[in-house]
């Protein structure tokens, strides 16, 4: 382990490695240290998508998109917290960020079809502002790849990913009832077979674990050193000037000098229980929470800025991304957390809580679904939600971690996970709902479904509730009726895949204290800082898009003040000798 280097990051996410890979095309020496054994952060548990307006890639797909829309659009979704500079800034150089990465690094992105999250809002589109990591082979990773924080495993199968594009995924919905699908999905499983006898894990990744991927190999190969089981224990401070940290490692502790400063990039404070105990307001109410990200993400770089003077306020209405999730039980004691991504999009599904009243759009986005749940379930015995079908729709389409037909249901149902019932009544007596509340629900439902109608909600008035349902279900290829027997259900609570809540920092990253100073030398990007996007999600990657941008920009500031105090010395230097 170095015991001095021009910068120290913490933290192995997106944000973290993009900007020591930054600071390090600049020049400086770079030393990035991970908590735990792997790294990649949440961000290799992600999707791998960033939300980047007026990109090369979103500019070949929309060139009518400009400047004012995106600002637009961005007052319309963040209200009171937009931050006009922040925004000039990410606007300035997200695009900058990403041909900087695609030209100098390994990193490579794909367009994608996500329309933003709300593209009936002023400035809003229905195409290109969302790019994809593209996928890659972590053979590329040498010895490394042990170290790549394996994927979300309640989203694989049987350890093969998939695409957050969508497009790999319908595929495998199709299998049974096309051709050139099943032979698609059957090349899928041979490759991803033969892979894992070879290495014992799949190797051609792809979403999240692609972007994590991708960032490390460059990092390595620039010779930034990722040091993994190396948690960080406090800042070091000289005045008030940050110069270093104090880190554990194998040899016990030990401080690492950094002359130009101290990145945090930990992922925020999702598994920070008594945070969260304060921020989340159902968990205020004692209600359950399940996060489905890196476990080691407890608030590390939140507590630490804290320590040394800098402000973590809980601000937005909406603290954290929000994301119903269900708990998956794989025996043996393992016990899993499934994001519930796609399902609720399908025609033929709906959610409804205890009193079995629908009370969203369920083909809204997962954070409006979310805060709509928090919302509804208050004054309730707990935040859940039941998504609710058919046997034609489970066959389909699967519900959560339960797969479409031909695969096996039936140590779902007696696992308590999916739960059936031979008509409405029974289900819901079964899942602990009101039996007349769910049963008028489905036919009050119904009576416009069968015609591709939801007045009640509006499932598939736009754009993207489209964009995740069934396009070969006409006429809405998000509404189909519940029709036949048996009947299912699965249960959701809340979750979520990130604080939006965080350090208060300038818009280059430096931690502010109260009274509005920059802690010398201490920094902070990705999760760690709070979210320019005020607790909104405007589209598909609002976190890593500004997380990647900002961390190149911080990278860049530093790097500034470096190469000033750098002239600054060698022009005292020549003085004094002249």
């Amino acid at each position: 382990m170095k015991s001095e280097c021009d910068l120290v990051v913490v933290g192995s996410g997106a944000a973290g490695l993009a900007c020591a890979i930054t600071a390090r095309k600049r020049g400086l020496d770079v030393v990035v240290l991970e908590k735990e054994p792997v790294f990649g952060g949440t961000t290799a548990l992600s999707g791998g998508v960033l939300w980047i307006p007026l990109s090369r890639h979103g500019r070949q797909q929309n060139p009518a998109d400009s400047v004012e829309a995106v600002r637009r659009y961005m007052q319309a979704e963040t209200g009171r917290f937009y931050d006009d500079e922040a925004v000039q800034c990410f606007l300035d150089n997200g695009p900058r960020m990403v041909d900087f990465f695609e030209r100098d690094t390994e990193m490579k992105f794909i367009s994608t079809l996500y329309p933003d999250y709300h593209p009936s809002a002023p400035g809003g589109v229905n195409i290109g502002r969302s790019i994809l990591a593209a996928p890659y082979d972590i053979r590329g990773l040498g010895k490394d790849m042990a170290r790549l924080r394996p994927p979300l495993k309640t989203i694989t199968f049987i350890g093969m990913m998939f695409n957050s594009s969508n497009a790999d995924l319908k595929h495998f919905f199709r299998a049974t009832r096309s051709l050139s699908s099943f032979f698609y999905v059957a090349r899928r499983l041979a490759s991803h077979v033969k892979e894992l006898a070879l290495y014992g894990r799949a190797v051609q990744v792809t979403s999240g674990n692609a972007l994590a991927a991708r960032l490390a190999k460059t990092a390595l190969d620039l010779g930034i050193p990722i040091l993994t089981d190396t948690p960080v224990k406090r800042i070091v401070m000289e005045g008030e000037r940050a110069i270093g940290v104090l880190a554990a490692g194998p040899g016990g502790d030990r401080r690492i000098a950094a002359r130009h400063g101290v990145v945090l990039a930990t992922g925020g404070f999702p598994h920070d229980l008594r945070r969260i105990a304060r921020a989340y307001p159902h968990v205020q109410r004692g209600h359950q929470h399940l996060s489905p990200t890196a476990e080691g993400n407890t608030g590390d770089g939140a507590n630490m800025a804290e320590a040394v003077g800098g402000v973590v306020d809980i601000r937005f209405q909406e603290p954290a991304a929000w994301m119903p999730v269900t708990r998956v039980d794989f025996g043996k004691g393992e016990v899993g957390v499934f994001p519930h991504l796609l399902d609720r999009y399908k025609p033929g599904v709906i959610g409804v809580l205890a009193n079995g009243r629908r009370f969203t759009n369920e083909s809204n986005s997962y954070h409006d679904v979310g805060a709509a749940m928090v919302k509804a379930c208050e004054g309730m015995s707990e935040t859940a939600m039941w998504l609710v079908c058919d046997k034609g729709a489970l066959s389909k389409y699967g519900l959560g971690y339960v797969k479409p037909a031909p695969m096996p249901i039936r140590g779902f149902v007696r696992n308590g996970y999916l739960i059936e019932g031979r008509t409405l009544a029974e289900l819901a007596a079964r899942a602990g709902i009101d039996v007349t509340g769910l049963e008028q629900t489905v036919r009050e439902y119904n009576r416009d479904a069968v015609r591709g109608e939801d007045p009640a909600f509006g499932r598939g008035s736009t754009s993207f509730n489209r964009y995740l349902a069934d396009p070969e279900h006409q006429p809405n290829p998000c509404v189909a009726p519940i029709e036949r027997g048996p009947f299912y259900a699965v249960k959701l609570v809340m979750g979520d895949l990130g604080t939006f809540d965080g350090i208060t920092t300038s818009v280059v990253g430096e931690v502010l204290r109260r009274d509005g100073r920059p802690i010398s030398g201490l920094y902070a990007v990705g999760n760690d800082r709070a979210s320019i996007m005020g607790g909104n999600y405007p589209g598909a990657g609002i976190t890593h898009g500004p997380n990647m941008t900002f961390g190149y920009v911080t990278a860049n500031h530093i790097a500034d003040l470096a190469a000033g105090s750098t002239a600054g010395r060698r022009g005292a230097q020549e003085r004094l000798a002249a």
